[in-house]
């Protein structure tokens, strides 16, 4: 017999798994979950942004340590990523909601403590380590859990999944770009001291709208169910095969996590030795890094009003391939810097409709049940190679020079996207509808009868259940 596990896995192994229908003609349009989602996101990532910048300065300025500062951004990261990946089954257990309001509580109050330590002579290095470690560990679940808030808003507000997630895909990218230049701005002008300050305001500010404004998500009617399992480690296991066998989902996350890695070769070593050698400078940096972001939190925002309505492999692949690859060759190539801005304009614009189609596709796929431990699980796989990529950028360079790590780079990143996409289940990408339901911006013809045909296999896993 059947498990319900089993069905939900089937389901999303061929991509079949069915996003829920926007509410039923009659009922309130209601704005006020998919308002406060977006807000959350953008004081919390806000803050988050602000911290990188200020306290790194903090830290250089008042010990004058060059180890200490890199060390304190060590202390923060590493327990983000480990506390996110390892929180998924708490919230799913306990609620998002929960979780999301304790941590940015926590944050706020270690934050908050570090300025006001120092003021009063009582902060040493190694206790602003220590609070550091509780901000990243309380964070990272914090922002793990604000992500599964996204279907439940934009189907409260009536409108197409891909428009919640190209939202949040703009205020993410929004808050990367701003929130270290109003950190710069405010460290200037006032010191580190009240940058910190600001950033613990906007932990509290995240925390307030998330407990006035958002409830915990609960499994839709259409949704094949989910066979529940008794302890931590268990459910983290269970998150763990789902992801493992789900092959669509664990393509995706793949492919993500190769892609990552490069960005962050480009980045963190790629790009300022291509900047020194071609004589642009510092200068330059800012420039490509920029135009980039500006031209993604466009093509974000187009994503959200349009992305519902266009073929999501192909415009997720063509988007990936844009903002990834043309940078390395025409850096590669020696176009002068004009050009080079121009080619991240255009990969701006493709990479802007990225994420809306992948989280549209994540929230598809998973089922809600079982939506914190995979999705928390699936994002630090594709943030796993980031602490590796300084290292294989400052080695390519080593050995093959500036412009053949360029090459190298640009290579092996339309391999990364080019070999996953001819897998069969990347099919499974298309949009599904729930028969009987009028979802804004549904597919017509052959989306209509994946539609009837995937609820006919929803059907018999149900009674083989």
């Amino acid at each position: 017999m059947t498990s319900r596990h089993a069905a939900a896995q089937q389901a999303a192994d061929s991509g079949t798994c069915t996003p829920a229908p926007d509410a039923p003609e009659g009922e309130p349009r209601v704005l006020r979950g998919l308002v406060g989602m977006l807000s959350a996101n953008a004081a919390s990532l806000s803050a988050n942004r602000v911290l990188s910048i200020a306290l790194p300065w903090f830290v250089l300025t008042t010990t004058g340590s060059v180890g200490k500062t890199g060390l304190v951004a060590f202390c923060q990261i590493v327990p983000y990523v480990v506390a996110q990946a390892l929180a998924g089954p708490i919230i799913d257990r306990v609620g998002p909601k929960r979780i999301s309001v304790a941590g940015d509580l926590a944050s706020t109050v270690a934050t908050a403590a570090a300025p006001l330590l120092y003021l009063t002579g009582n902060l040493s290095f190694g206790l602003l380590l220590g609070l550091l470690a509780v901000v990243g560990a309380a964070d990272g679940p914090a922002n793990g859990a604000k992500g599964l808030f996204v279907p439940a808003a934009t189907r409260a507000a009536r409108v197409p999944l891909e428009r919640g997630t190209g939202l949040s895909a703009a205020v993410e990218r929004t808050a990367t770009t701003v929130g270290p230049a109003i950190a710069g701005v405010v460290v200037a002008s006032f010191g580190s001291l009240y940058a910190l300050w600001i950033t613990a305001c906007l932990f509290g500010v995240a925390a307030l709208i998330v407990s006035t404004t958002l409830s915990d998500p609960v499994p839709e009617p259409h949704e094949v169910p989910v066979e529940e399992v008794d302890g931590y480690l268990s459910r983290l296991r269970q998150g763990a095969v789902f992801l493992r066998d789900a092959k669509l989902l664990r393509s995706i996350v793949c492919m993500l996590a190769v892609t990552n890695l490069l960005d962050q070769a480009f980045m963190s070593v790629l790009l300022p030795v291509w900047a020194k050698e071609t004589g642009y400078g510092a200068g330059a940096i800012g420039l490509v890094v920029s135009v980039f972001a500006a031209t993604s939190i466009v093509a974000a925002l187009v994503a959200a009003g349009v992305a519902e309505r266009m073929p999501r492999r192909t415009v997720f692949l063509i988007g990936l391939t844009l903002g990834g690859v043309p940078r390395f060759v025409a850096m590669a190539m020696g176009a002068p810097l004009w050009l080079v801005l121009a080619v991240l304009a255009v990969g701006g614009l493709g990479s802007g409709f990225v994420n809306p189609i992948v989280g549209a596709v994540t929230y598809e796929l998973i089922p809600t049940p079982l939506l914190g431990r995979v999705k928390t699980l699936a994002q630090a796989v594709t943030w796993a190679g980031i602490p590796f990529g300084g290292l294989l950028g400052a080695g390519l360079v080593t050995v093959a020079g500036t412009s053949g790590a360029l090459w190298i780079v640009g290579g092996l990143y339309l391999v990364a996207i080019g070999v996953p996409a001819l897998n069969p289940e990347w099919a499974g990408m298309r949009k599904r509808t729930v028969p009987g339901a009028s979802p804004v911006g549904a597919g017509h013809g052959e989306e209509d009868k994946a539609s009837t045909a995937s609820a006919s296999r929803e059907a018999a896993a149900r009674e083989s259940a």
